[in-house]
């Protein structure tokens, strides 16, 4: 294998997630060259489109893109749930269809599926000679609704049958595609070591503790739970930092801080100034498959974290550091706990080690 094309469910300028970290990772084992699709839209436009749009953007620093990767843009139109899309983007796909097989035909080439659509449908259709590889890092139809829901879920599947191999970077999706066929493998998310091990730990007040969350809070973030533990501890600050896509309903208690979007580096320098990390999740259908980036970086800054019951979390409730709330009236009693762990330096940089992408990555023998 010499080159990857990677159909990734992220642009390449967005925040480095697991595509980013996977192709660094990939490059850097065997040298290979790769050349990254850009996600186009697979679903029908919606009026909350309008909102996401309007808000604030996250400012990323620029980074060049590495002599070793090519980013396409492919295009599409937003109709791909409607019957005979396929060929009206076949026809805007062209020239991105050419550049793709002449990029494979050049050196033996690993196709990788990071977002099941009608264009990884139809390319490995196109290049069956090419290894093939699904990483499902999310449930994608789960982020629908309705008929695109149901148009991504079919292509999930026709694609889950087609690739040689499958990822799932959680139990959940484990469980659902051992369903289909045995050969999946559990490929959990992990953390960038390098960018964890540079920060330095924060002083910490002895008097008012800060409960801390870094992220998007967007409809699957439950600001009840957030309200009852401000009210638990009147005195402590619960600090959000993100994007806000689904405001609160009700009006906040008033020690509940919100601050907006941060780069990544800055996003860790604020964990460390937290006395505890949160996660908290709605359960439902999407957060059901979901194995959280920011729990490993909680853990890895040695920090306590108090989780909702959902995905991945669920499995840790046995794990030292972590609490896992099952109602708003436990609420009291994990804070109070989680402020009592001690935080140990050694044991978090070990963490760190066990958990970094390349630790993830290494372990799947792909580049043996």
């Amino acid at each position: 294998m010499n080159r990857v094309v990677i159909l990734s469910p992220l642009p390449w300028e967005s925040f480095a997630q697991r595509p980013h970290k996977f192709v660094d990772w990939l490059h850097r084992r065997t040298g290979v060259s790769v050349l990254w699709v850009d996600p186009y839209p697979t679903r029908l436009p919606k009026w909350s489109d309008l909102r996401r749009l309007r808000a604030s953007p996250v400012v990323q620093p620029p980074s060049p893109t590495p002599a070793w990767l090519t980013v396409l843009k492919p295009g599409g139109l937003p109709i791909e749930p409607l019957l005979g899309a396929g060929w009206v983007n076949r026809f805007v796909w062209r020239h991105a269809l050419s550049l793709i097989e002449g990029f494979a035909r050049e050196a033996p080439t690993l196709l990788v599926v990071g977002k099941p659509s009608a264009l990884a449908g139809l390319l490995l259709q196109r290049l069956p000679h090419c290894p093939s590889l699904y990483d499902a890092m999310d449930d994608f139809p789960a982020f629908y609704t309705g008929f695109s829901r149901a148009s991504l879920a079919r292509w999930e599947r026709l694609i889950a049958q087609r690739v040689d191999v499958i990822w799932a970077s959680s139990s959940g999706i484990n469980a659902q595609w051992r369903g289909y066929r045995d050969d999946v493998h559990l490929v959990h998310n992990g953390l960038d070591l390098a960018a964890v091990l540079g920060i330095q730990p924060a002083p910490t007040s002895s008097t008012r503790k800060v409960f801390g969350y870094v992220g998007t809070m967007a409809f699957w973030f439950d600001w009840g739970w957030v309200a009852a533990l401000a009210l638990a501890r009147p005195h402590d600050e619960i600090r959000l930092i993100g994007p806000v896509f689904e405001p609160a309903a009700h009006q906040l208690p008033p020690n509940v801080v919100l601050l907006p979007a941060c780069d990544h580096g800055a996003a860790l320098q604020a964990m460390a100034e937290f006395d505890v990390g949160l996660i908290p999740f709605k359960p439902n259908v999407l957060t059901a498959s979901v194995d959280p980036i920011k729990y490993y970086e909680y853990r890895a800054l040695a920090l306590p974290v108090i989780s909702t019951d959902f995905g991945e979390m669920h499995c840790r409730s046995d794990l030292p550091g972590v609490f896992i709330s099952h109602s708003l009236t436990d609420l009291a009693a994990l804070a109070e706990a989680a402020l009592c762990c001690e935080r140990d330096a050694d044991e978090a940089h070990a963490f760190a080690l066990q958990h970094s992408w390349e630790a993830r990555f290494d372990a799947t023998k792909l580049h043996s």
